[in-house]
């Protein structure tokens, strides 16, 4: 594939103390079925998404195993402070979206991913999210 640990370090992205936003897309996602493939399509989808990042200021981290394989491919994103959310169900195609979203989320004043003006696809390949280190949940 064409990323390699030098690629993901910055990737063509702004470096670690600029991050607006962190984009994590497992690259040992066999995908729907779970068989084998050479190219791997999480390694597709992490390409996908270096390539739509570049210049974006949005990081993009090829990582092994989100842990949600029966839902592959896969990504999460994060920005700091914001909550973490995690896709499944990606191709090549929503490596754009990836990128869009992770922008939204770094834009999002209380650190939650809007609905309105999510990509599709960001809707419907929805997993999980889980709260940042410091949440504390508002008492009622």
């Amino acid at each position: 594939m064409g990323f390699n640990n030098s690629d993901h370090e910055d990737g063509g992205q702004a470096g670690a103390s600029t991050d607006v936003a962190t984009i994590y897309v497992c690259i040992t996602c066999r995908g729907p079925g779970g068989l084998v493939r050479d190219p791997l399509p999480g390694a597709l989808l992490a390409d996908a998404t270096l390539q739509a990042a570049a210049g974006s200021g949005i990081t993009v981290r090829p990582i092994r195993c989100l842990a949600n394989c029966s839902r592959g491919p896969s990504a999460a994103m994060r920005a700091n402070g914001s909550w973490t959310y995690i896709f499944g169900g990606l191709d090549p195609a929503c490596g754009p979206a990836l990128v869009a979203g992770a922008r939204m989320l770094a834009e999002a004043p209380d650190g939650i991913l809007p609905w309105r003006g999510r990509p599709d696809v960001l809707k419907r390949g929805l997993c999980a999210r889980t709260p940042p280190l410091d949440f504390k949940e508002a008492q009622e």
